[in-house]
């Protein structure tokens, strides 16, 4: 069987699709399956073009025994939504070249979504090529960016909502990352067949008994120090000002100390915010590369991960969720519906807070730091509940097994 990976975003870039689709792959391939990708000149975070590949149009290279195949792609300079719409389309252009021109015919093509506008890429190759469409939903585009306001056109939403609909109808399959996306798509499309791919970990990697980190150290903490921790994109979605807030509600406890480690369009925003309140209590770091995250995690007394209040995000569940519990690090979770169900409610894996209440995130902290043996129980938890349902190993042999079924 040959299937070709479709996505924006891949190694060497950093970042939860980025190893999602990476780990699978490389285990596909692994079993026994012609596994190639078709991906964009990698830029994220720095939204410039990595110095190795300046220049390039079109070529070809391995990574881990998969053949990585790059095709050139416009990389804007402002955050407007006509200058990402041009970043999204260059690519569709010159992958949708690629596919049908550079790269063999595939049985499968699985495309990656969002951006919701690669799946016009795979469409085009698809019909000329014969492959049949394999759809992988990680966020519900377009209906989230009109919840979050990212996207008031009434004009492009329905072209998007109108695209949506044909990708998952010419679709063989379609895979959702949450039980919700999938319960969404069922309920609108009942005749698709669609399957509950989640995001998972590599528990061998992030294995707290074999990282021995230094990260507190060099950065000038203590080992009296709690370190809560939040390592992700730095975006509207996340409703990081909670952070900011409960920080201000900590300011006496200067044991205390929140990280914000990332990139993204609110980082700025909130650099500013910190400023202007004087919380010497809240720390930014840029973007790590994968090699020193287990050691960063490791530093973590605590992670949290927060999301906006609203019904659309009661189906998510945070890609950066799975490093720290795999590392026995209870969460702090702000994010309800499934991911609160999953982690809190089943797992056992830390404390659940309301969605964008900094006051209640506050005294949850509060509540870590003065019972360490909660902390550890919580993280011991955390880390045998990811073992036994989000081991990436099980998940890849799980969707083998579906693909052998189509």
């Amino acid at each position: 069987m040959k299937i070709l990976f479709l996505t924006q975003y891949f190694p060497p870039e950093v970042g939860a699709p980025q190893n999602r689709l990476f780990e699978l792959a490389t285990r596909l391939k692994k079993r026994g399956m012609e596994v190639d990708v078709l991906t964009a000149m990698p830029n994220y975070p720095q939204m410039k073009i990595h110095p190795a590949y300046e220049g390039k149009s079109f070529f070809s290279e391995t990574l881990d025994n998969l053949t990585v195949y790059r095709a050139k792609i416009y990389v804007p300079q402002s955050k407007g939504i006509f200058q990402r719409l041009l970043n999204y389309f260059s690519f569709v252009h010159t992958s949708a070249w690629a596919g049908l021109f550079k790269l063999k015919k595939y049985d499968y093509i699985f495309c990656e979504s969002p951006p919701l506008f690669l799946g016009m890429s795979a469409l085009t190759i698809r019909l000329f090529r014969g492959s049949k469409l394999i759809f992988n939903v990680s966020d519900l585009w377009p209906e989230s960016a009109e919840k979050l306001g990212l996207v008031n056109n009434r004009f492009l939403l329905w072209l998007s909502y109108r695209l949506e609909a044909r990708l998952y109808k010419k679709s063989v399959l379609i895979t959702g990352q949450t039980q919700g996306i999938c319960k969404s798509i069922k309920t609108r499309f009942p005749a698709k067949d669609v399957f509950w791919l989640p995001n998972g970990v590599d528990i061998s990697y992030y294995n707290p008994e074999k990282v021995k980190s230094t990260w507190r150290a060099e950065n000038g903490f203590s080992e009296n120090d709690f370190l809560v921790l939040y390592a992700g994109i730095i975006g509207i979605a996340q409703g990081l000002e909670v952070l900011l807030y409960a920080a201000e509600n900590l300011k006496n406890d200067p044991a205390v100390k929140i990280l914000l480690v990332g990139s993204g369009p609110e980082k700025e925003r909130l650099q500013e915010l910190k400023n202007e309140a004087g919380l010497n209590n809240v720390f930014f770091f840029d973007v790590l590369p994968k090699d020193k995250m287990p050691q960063l995690v490791c530093a973590a007394n605590a992670a949290v991960i927060p999301l906006k209040k609203l019904d659309l995000f009661k189906g998510a569940i945070p890609s950066k969720i799975f490093e720290s519990l795999a590392m026995e690090k209870p969460i702090l979770l702000g994010v309800e519906g499934e991911a609160k169900e999953l982690f809190i409610d089943e797992g056992k894996c830390g404390l659940f807070f309301k969605p964008e209440n900094s006051t209640d995130l506050a005294a949850k902290i509060l509540q870590l730091q003065n019972d360490p043996a909660a902390c550890a129980a919580y993280g011991k938890n955390a880390r045998e509940y990811v073992s036994a349902k989000f081991n990436r190993d099980t998940l890849a042999q799980k969707f083998y097994e579906k693909l052998n079924s189509l």
